[in-house]
């Protein structure tokens, strides 16, 4: 068994994860089509050849345009089963995934259409699949406060199925501390508390999100490493940080995967995780990322299996499920080795 077979049977979480982001031309068009909705789109590949960008505004322009296709509850359960048979694919156990009811309801689309069409995918996931989940509400950080404020008020009715709210799009001029009293009000009503930070804004984005919206989880994270105080935090409080390489790539937040952060971050003691961001416009499925990721900073077993246990430890299951898993991830490591 090489790396790849190895990172192919690995238990692992995929924990930064937008479903949006997993909406495959092949599904944009057919979308599209059932609901007879006009797309400036001939077929499958003039699609492709959109979803090449250059930067996270060209890549949110085209994004936010592929949302156009969903429309109804049954849209967004076939968007989001069809991702949970790619984490089947994967070996992806576990999942918490990410979506922008900001980006739907502005459209015109009820919250409910969107809640009940992911959540009903999930149920049947874990079901028919096997795969636990969680789901992550975000706001868009580019809109006002208000707008946030009156989709956490939306989300109230679905506690039982949203488990924390999040922060994403574009993080430029964005800074976490517009949202400190929405996520304020999110915390006390029970919700986990995760955001985008350290992507392309700077180390005081980072420092924002901890103090201002005391998040249990950091989404990217790469740019808290240009600031040692900050990374000393994040060991000693254990903050993970879900980190997306080809995302990284794609949108040029790292030049080359070999200039990646991710070993850096690991070797520092930070509890690091590889995830897909947006694998339909990044390129890759949590598998293509480790297989990259590994080949580009010469990792191995040990790497990866901290990767997976990290994964794990940074998810918001139970701590008895944690345990569990990371016991599965013990016992493959284990079994790898022993053939070696």
């Amino acid at each position: 068994m090489d790396l790849v077979e190895f990172i192919n049977g690995l238990p692992k979480a995929e924990l930064h994860l937008h479903i949006e982001g997993t909406l495959e031309p092949e599904m944009l068009l057919a979308l599209a089509q059932r609901s007879q909705i006009s797309i400036p789109f001939e077929n499958v590949e003039e699609i492709r050849q959109a979803y090449e960008f250059k930067n996270l505004q060209e890549f949110l322009d085209i994004y936010y345009q592929g949302m156009s296709v969903l429309t109804c509850k049954q849209d967004f359960y076939d968007l989001t089963y069809a991702y949970l048979q790619r984490c089947a694919q994967d070996n992806v156990v576990h999942t918490e995934i990410f979506f922008d009811p900001q980006g739907h309801t502005e459209r015109g689309i009820g919250f409910e259409q969107v809640v009940d069409g992911i959540s009903h995918a999930l149920e049947d996931g874990f079901s028919h699949l096997g795969i636990s989940s969680r789901l992550i509400m975000c706001f868009l950080r580019h809109l006002d406060e208000a707008s946030a404020f009156a989709t956490l008020e939306q989300a109230m009715p679905y506690r039982d199925r949203i488990v924390g709210v999040g922060l994403d799009s574009s993080e430029m001029g964005h800074p976490p501390e517009k949202f400190a009293r929405v996520f304020a009000k999110a915390r006390d009503a029970g919700f986990h508390c995760v955001a985008h930070a350290g992507e392309e804004g700077p180390p005081e984005y980072v420092w924002g999100a901890i103090n201002e919206l005391k998040v249990d989880r950091i989404d990217h994270g790469n740019r808290a490493l240009e600031d040692e105080e900050l990374v000393d935090l994040l060991v000693v409080q254990q903050t993970p940080l879900t980190v997306c390489p080809l995302s990284n790539l794609k949108l040029c937040v790292v030049e080359d995967l070999n200039q990646h952060p991710l070993r850096k971050m690991l070797d520092k003691g930070l509890i690091a995780t590889v995830n897909s961001d947006d694998p339909a416009y990044f390129g890759g499925y949590v598998n293509e990322n480790f297989i990259q990721t590994t080949q580009a900073l010469d990792l191995n077993v040990n790497y990866l299996a901290t990767l997976a246990d990290n994964s794990f430890k940074a998810s918001f299951l139970p701590e008895s499920e944690k345990v569990k898993r990371i016991g599965q991830v013990v016992s493959y490591v284990a079994s790898y080795q022993s053939s070696h």
